[in-house]
């Protein structure tokens, strides 16, 4: 009867280290893919700014090649 109890024991044990193990593994792998996620969220705003700077730059660009044109007749 001890033994019946101590094999239960120990398998409940391990399965019970098992699981802790493994929630470790998994929050410490979240942690990675929310650090990620936050890079590559802050690269698409950063992608958008630069985006709405060329689309500026493009624009005075056209604007003033008119001005120049329109100086030079």
């Amino acid at each position: 009867m001890v033994s019946v109890i101590l094999i239960s024991m120990s398998i409940v044990l391990i399965l019970t280290l098992i699981k802790i193990y493994l929630s470790n593994q998994i929050y410490y792998e979240s942690k990675k893919v929310n650090k990620i996620y936050r890079q590559v969220e802050a690269l698409k705003a950063e992608r958008k700014i630069l985006q709405e700077n060329l689309e500026a730059l493009k624009y005075k660009n056209r604007v003033t090649d008119t001005i120049f044109v329109i100086e030079e007749e």
